[in-house]
């Protein structure tokens, strides 16, 4: 458990663009401050604070210190009241070793593969999980269950959670392919097909392997019946492996990627392509077979992660959606015209919630390819969307759009995925305002918070060093596995750690660094993905 105490005084720990907005915050009245180098201590800029604000949910006033007018690349701190800050660049690409990390991470989570010490370091470890699964209900059907990613903290596969953290960074490779020239590298790294596809093809090969062959429709999750301990490898879980029941949640998002990876991947690799399309217009197929699907529930004796969804039209939506812009096919815009006409949130990003992934995927396709007046509705909602987070930005003390309330488990993805959604307003809407927000959550993730901290693992001053995360756990090497966004303050206490350590705190400080608070200090894939989206907006 991590007793270091917060600085008052926060700013992003990696650094600012020379060509963006820049500031700083102190949790307390402010007044002169000085921007120092730091290895000399020389001035480099000097200014005033504006006033304090009383923050709601980090129960603390604070003060906001602006010093965009310094563009000068080198590294500075910050110096106020006789306080330093932690030390951060200002460069013309301050977050491409950032991103790569970020995009490094999902090889970590590789499951059914040796991460051999070339490539991964003092974090290699054997190859896991590599029995058949049972097919849960049918103790004689055994199928193939190697490959893909862990999703969390624990080793369990699921394929909803694994189609958005694919769709978020097939997305940020569609829209920022610049961010993606670096190699990582990853085993596969071949100098033509850029390695966020290789990284996203591990896991779209396993999610093949959950379609069910004899409907089509795609298991839920492939799991454990409980967890193991929080010191075990992955190659020490040998517990056997179960296929949980199809579900219209996870065959709609299977059906979806697959249509998305069949377009991306034309151009890298025919085959491959026809294959998610295929696997995606089965898919299909069993959704329009089952209209009316009761939502997923964990059988009694399963106690791995639910990933519960009772709401499975925003899947078919997204489906539809993406189907439709792979194919050209009149038969999936008339789906998803109709899916659209239905009351369910169409611009949520979560695992739960899929539609804005439907949403987006149909503006992308352009007005000249669409239903004119459906495309400007969906428009208009994205960018109204888009002001209701600027609002509550302009009210935060960290300039983020959480209220209090949004304080939630997994606290960061609202962070991240607000992030995304005010990039793609800034992409159809042009505001700037939508795009300084947006990097505002990059501060925000990366230190400027109510508690000093870098939210993602082995970057920045003063980084988490104690995630809820079995590989970093049972490793025995001090430093967690880097590039890992932990889930963030959790006003819910979820976990008794946090209900021991942090009782009475404010909503934004509701976050203990301990391995034992998986319900604020765990990881996730599809906490990962929408940060590699957001970062690569702002690399170059």
């Amino acid at each position: 458990m991590s007793a270091v105490k917060p600085r008052i005084l926060t700013v992003n720990q990696i650094g600012y663009p020379a060509s963006g907005p820049k500031s700083f915050r102190y949790a307390e009245a402010g007044g002169a401050f000085e921007v120092i180098h730091a290895s000399t201590g020389e001035v480099a800029f000097a200014g005033e604070t504006a006033p304090a604000r009383q923050d709601e949910a980090a129960g603390t006033p604070v003060s906001l210190g602006d010093f965009s007018g310094l563009s000068e690349p080198g590294t500075y701190r910050i110096r106020i009241n006789g306080e330093a800050s932690s030390p951060f660049v200002i460069a013309n690409n301050p977050y491409a070793d950032l991103h790569t990390g970020l995009l490094k991470a999902f090889y970590f989570f590789r499951c059914g593969c040796e991460l051999k010490e070339e490539f991964a370091g003092p974090w290699a470890h054997q190859a896991c999980h590599l029995a058949e699964g049972i097919v849960y209900g049918e103790p004689d059907r055994r199928r193939d269950s190697a490959g893909g990613w862990h999703d969390a903290g624990d080793y369990g596969k699921y394929t909803g959670p694994g189609a958005k953290a694919v769709a978020d960074l097939l997305l940020a490779y569609e829209l920022y392919p610049q961010a993606f020239r670096r190699t990582v590298p990853l085993p596969e790294s071949d100098g033509r097909t850029p390695d966020v596809l290789h990284e996203c093809r591990y896991e779209l090969e396993w999610l093949l392997k959950m379609q069910d062959e004899r409907t089509g429709g795609a298991f839920h999750k492939l799991t454990t019946k409980q967890f193991p301990a929080l010191d075990v490898m992955p190659e020490d879980d040998l517990a056997e492996l179960y296929f949980l029941p199809v579900s219209a949640a996870a065959t709609g998002c299977f059906a979806a990627v697959m249509a998305m990876a069949a377009r991306i991947y034309r151009l890298f690799d025919g085959a491959f392509a026809d294959l998610c399309l295929d696997a995606a217009k089965r898919a299909w197929r069993w959704l329009l077979d089952h209209p009316e699907v009761p939502g997923f529930k964990n059988p009694a004796d399963i106690g791995t992660g639910e990933y519960g969804d009772a709401q499975d039209l925003d899947e078919r939506y997204w489906a539809a959606a993406e189907l439709f812009r792979t194919t050209g096919d009149e038969a999936f815009h008339e789906a998803f015209r109709r899916l659209a006409l239905q009351q369910f949130p169409k611009f949520e990003l979560g695992w739960a919630d899929m539609g804005a992934y439907g949403s987006l995927a149909y503006l992308l396709d352009g007005p000249e390819n669409t239903d004119p007046t459906l495309y400007a509705r969906l428009k208009e909602e994205l960018l109204t969307e888009a002001d209701k987070l600027l609002a509550i930005c302009s009210g935060d003390g960290y300039g983020i759009s959480l209220t209090p309330a949004d304080y939630i488990w997994g606290s960061n993805m609202v962070v991240m995925n607000r992030a995304m959604l005010l990039l793609m307003a800034f992409r159809f809407g042009g505001k700037t305002e939508y795009e300084h927000a947006a990097l505002d959550h990059v501060h925000y993730l990366l230190g400027r918070n109510a508690l000093d901290y870098s939210y993602v693992t082995g970057y920045g001053d003063r980084p988490v060093m104690h995630p809820h995360h079995r590989p970093s756990v049972g490793d025995r090497v001090a430093e967690p596995v880097p590039g890992l966004v932990i889930g963030g303050p959790n006003r819910g206490l979820n976990d008794d750690c946090m209900m021991e350590h942090l009782q009475g705190e404010a909503p934004a400080r509701c976050f203990i660094d301990d391995e034992l608070s998986y319900a604020g200090n765990e990881v996730t894939i599809y906490w990962n993905s929408p940060a590699v989206f957001v970062v690569s907006h702002f690399v170059l």
